[in-house]
């Protein structure tokens, strides 16, 4: 039998199609819960049950309306220090005992521009059902306008809606690691300028706000930080309260921030937690952003929070 090859033409030839910048992404991405060097031990006195690859973990068998025993604490940092938010079923703590949770990692920290719940150390959030709408479903972390931000939240939901009103938290670890090499040049060593006044003006007006512009000057952080306990890189830049990069020109900034405000929209960073009354949350403000999702209208979702004063980010 004779075969004949054939020429079999040209090859195909695709029409141009300009991709904008930015505009696709890599299917695979570093997903590093750990950092480098850090020696996993066995959980004794808990059990966790991971809820995210590199973030959030539910946490069995922790009482948290007792009194913390050291081996019991020291696991507990651990675990939030390993998966950044922990999350604990039905603890119905009173605020009395939620406050004495927090302080096991510090002293607590009130912000005046949000409403008081039954103590001067904890605020409540009373939504739907007609309350004053504000502003929580916007990825942020929490005070990055004050000179020391928050270390981290204890938060507690007393009423839940019928549906709706999860929370969602993004490694900002991931999304450091994952950012392309040429922005990592940009960005390792910039500053950039944090501002109360953006994250509150869409709710309050000018008399609110005025009497704290004294109260809370504009501060500046690095838009990279290092975590003081774990040593990892961090993005620490934020929809909210970052305004600008210092010493950029206007349009450069906004250009490079509105890119690095998108990287705690990628789920592969993120967790997503749905709650039941009386479950508690506990995350570390330093590595993470957060978003409450406000999709509950009309119905009510109470929650209560108590805030744990940081450090000077470096």
């Amino acid at each position: 039998m004779t075969i004949t090859v054939t020429d079999a033409g040209p090859p195909p030839v695709l029409r141009e199609a300009r991709v904008p910048e930015g505009g696709i992404y890599e299917g695979a991405r570093t997903l590093r819960r750990l950092p480098e060097g850090w020696q996993e031990r066995p959980y004794e006195r808990i059990e966790l049950v991971p809820q995210g690859s590199t973030i959030g973990a539910e946490v069995r068998g922790a009482d948290l309306s007792r009194p913390l025993d050291p081996a019991l604490r020291e696991e507990l940092k651990c675990a939030l220090l390993e998966w950044k938010v922990l999350f604990f079923r039905a603890q119905h703590l009173t605020s009395g005992q939620q406050c004495d949770f927090a302080r096991n990692w510090g002293e607590l920290e009130t912000n005046p521009l949000l409403a008081r719940g039954s103590s001067e150390d904890v605020v409540r959030f009373d939504k739907g059902a007609g309350a004053t709408p504000t502003f929580e479903n916007v990825w942020h972390s929490d005070v990055t306008f004050r000179e020391r931000p928050a270390l981290g939240a204890v938060l507690q939901l007393r009423e839940v809606p019928p549906c709706g009103g999860d929370t969602m938290w993004a490694d900002m670890a991931a999304a450091y690691d994952n950012l392309p090499q040429e922005v990592k040049d940009r960005i390792d060593g910039a500053t950039a300028v944090h501002d109360f006044i953006p994250g509150f003006a869409r709710f309050y007006g000018p008399e609110r706000l005025a009497p704290f512009q004294d109260t809370f000057p504009p501060v500046e952080h690095p838009v990279v930080r290092t975590h003081p306990e774990t040593g990892r890189r961090l993005l620490f830049v934020n929809t909210s309260f970052t305004t600008r990069i210092t010493g950029m020109e206007r349009e450069e900034s906004d250009r490079l921030l509105r890119y690095l405000f998108q990287q705690a929209h990628i789920p592969e960073y993120q967790v997503r937690f749905r709650w039941q009354p009386g479950d508690v949350a506990f995350w570390d403000n330093r590595a993470t952003q957060h978003y409450a999702v406000n999709d509950y209208g009309p119905h009510r979702r109470v929650a209560e929070r108590v805030a744990i004063a940081g450090d000077r980010p470096f």
